[in-house]
């Protein structure tokens, strides 16, 4: 069975630091381009970023470029997101999503075939 499973979620104060985790069973995630999003209260869900199955080619939403960094762990089963720098702003259910490495980047929802169940980011004074 494909599952993706998202860890690392929790309350933290303006500015300060998360690693998300993005975990894979029943298919080799090293295989497949891994997706970021994220949807904050009362809005759309939207791209947070990306990665190749390869690991060369990544993508940032503007809204975190150079504070969030997506990468693949040694382990190959698993992908990180880096969240440095949070704002209130960042706070949203993130997901992983998976679709295949043959595909290339993928920037939107509509790309993705496999998703996760979601982990709460909170960034709170």
């Amino acid at each position: 069975q494909v599952q993706l499973v998202e860890s690392g979620g929790g309350l933290v104060r303006p500015g300060g630091s998360l690693r998300l985790s993005c975990a894979a069973s029943g298919f080799a995630i090293d295989l497949y381009t891994i997706g970021w999003f994220r949807q904050g209260p009362g809005k759309a869900r939207e791209f947070v970023s990306a990665i190749t199955w390869d690991g060369i080619a990544t993508r940032y939403a503007d809204s975190v470029k150079g504070r969030f960094t997506i990468f693949r762990g040694n382990d190959k089963n698993t992908v990180y997101l880096q969240m440095n720098g949070l704002k209130p702003d960042d706070t949203a259910v993130y997901y992983c999503a998976a679709r295949s490495g043959f595909l290339g980047m993928g920037l939107s929802d509509r790309d993705y075939v496999y998703w996760g169940q979601g982990t709460q980011v909170t960034v709170s004074s």
